[in-house]
């Protein structure tokens, strides 16, 4: 499998790291080299054109993707982003990256992605619903709801879920709105589905302060990134007493000591579209975010944020990841030695898809849970994935880190699957 590296900055490729840890993990449990191999390329990986008519009359074609990895528990899952700076390698890794999260939060599907190459942001509202339409044509044959089921990332919503959800229902001829997740409750949505990730987020931080003997409601919190995910567990937080004393998205960010009125910079955010300039705030950087003394750092935005020129200066005593591969190879040593635990973004963010799976049962069943059901059924598969993952990483993995203990908990459940599937000619184990 060929591994594109962007800038010359291996050790930056998330796919290169993905593939190491996935190796790894697989030795260190002694699994069979074909387990490996089963989970080192993608089950399918396509390219599509999209031709979509821009308002001034003209024909763009974008190039859209959707990555199967690996459906040994059940349908591909996976979100679709829109950006302009996707790359092959970073959809394959984020697909594997999907598939051990099933697996470790125990839900009933494989790991998938997809992503369309453009600059949404600048599109009009009718373009984007041109692009989309025009992606599940090019890919109507390799979804549905038993097959590959797309959900919101980054710069989609749940307005892009209800137009691939009708597109695919037109290709269908019928009603198949379990196509996609993160939907608007009006055709079939999930209650509690937009704050799935921040809420499961914060229960996974909420047993780490726990593990690591912190009281929780004096935690000292500093999030990056304050899109769907940040603002969402900002919000938990600030109820429950813990002071968000910096937060910081694209602008910048801004800290208070004393803690961040959550809720007015939501409504700041809402009014100017950014932190930057929130009252009573002082201004700091993303970089000087990540350096904050505090108890619990989030970082919720893009990968590569946590590397090996700043990891020294992280100041928590946890780091939650709350988006996907924000830390490197080399940080995650660093902050090993630093004896900062970094809770894995495969365990930390998994709210999002367990929701997501909650929602697929409710569309195949024709019922709906209300949002005291949801949030207490996400409550309790994030604190079981948590002990589970965090009682084996104590036992299991002396001298290691816990995303190891992760990658080799997951690893090892896709193993059993994969083994009682037949597809494991000589075992699970090294003979």
């Amino acid at each position: 499998m060929s591994v594109e590296v962007k800038d010359g900055k291996k050790e930056d490729n998330i796919l290169v790291a993905t593939l190491s840890m996935i190796k790894q993990a697989v030795d260190l449990a002694g699994l069979s080299l074909e387990v490996y191999e089963h989970l080192r390329t993608p089950m399918r990986f396509v390219e599509v054109a999209v031709p979509v008519e821009m308002e001034d009359g003209s024909t763009r074609v974008f190039t859209g993707y959707r990555c199967q990895h690996n459906n040994v528990f059940g349908p591909y899952k996976g979100g679709l982003r829109y950006h302009p700076d996707v790359t092959t390698d970073s959809i394959k890794a984020l697909s594997m990256w999907m598939t051990l999260k099933c697996s470790l939060v125990g839900v009933p599907f494989g790991g998938g992605k997809g992503a369309i190459v453009c600059d949404s942001q600048n599109m009009t509202h009718k373009e984007r619903e041109r692009m989309t339409r025009g992606y599940v044509r090019a890919l109507g044959s390799i979804l549905g709801p038993e097959t590959d089921i797309p959900a919101p990332d980054v710069f989609t919503d749940s307005q892009v879920m209800a137009w691939i959800a009708d597109e695919y229902s037109s290709i269908m001829r019928e009603p198949s709105f379990g196509v996609v997740t993160g939907k608007p409750l009006a055709v079939g949505g999930c209650v509690g589905r937009n704050e799935a990730t921040g809420r499961g987020c914060y229960f996974v931080a909420k047993e780490a302060a726990q593990a690591f003997k912190i009281p929780f409601e004096k935690a000292r919190i500093a999030i990056q990134g304050f899109g769907n995910v940040g603002s969402n567990a900002a919000l938990l937080f600030a109820e429950k007493g813990c002071p968000v004393i910096a937060v910081s998205d694209i602008s910048g960010g801004v800290y208070n000591k004393e803690g961040l009125d959550i809720l007015k910079l939501i409504d700041h955010v809402e009014r100017t579209g950014y932190v930057k300039g929130f009252p009573g705030a002082g201004a700091i950087s993303n970089e000087e975010l990540l350096a904050v003394e505090c108890d619990i750092l989030i970082p919720a935005a893009l990968e590569n944020q946590i590397t090996g020129k700043n990891a020294n200066d992280v100041r928590a005593k946890i780091v939650v990841e709350a988006a996907n591969g924000p830390t490197t190879p080399e940080a995650d040593q660093i902050l090993k030695e630093n004896d900062i635990l970094v809770v894995p973004d495969i365990l930390a963010n998994s709210g999002g898809v367990t929701v997501s799976y909650f929602e697929w049962v409710q569309n195949n069943y024709g019922f709906r849970w209300d949002l005291a059901t949801v949030n207490r059924r996400l409550e309790e598969k994030m604190v079981e994935a948590f002990n589970m993952v965090y009682s084996f990483y104590c036992e299991k993995c002396i001298g290691s880190d816990m995303r190891t203990g992760a990658y080799m908990y997951s690893i090892q459940r896709l193993a059993e699957a994969m083994h009682y599937r037949g597809w494991l000619r000589n075992g699970t184990h090294r003979q």
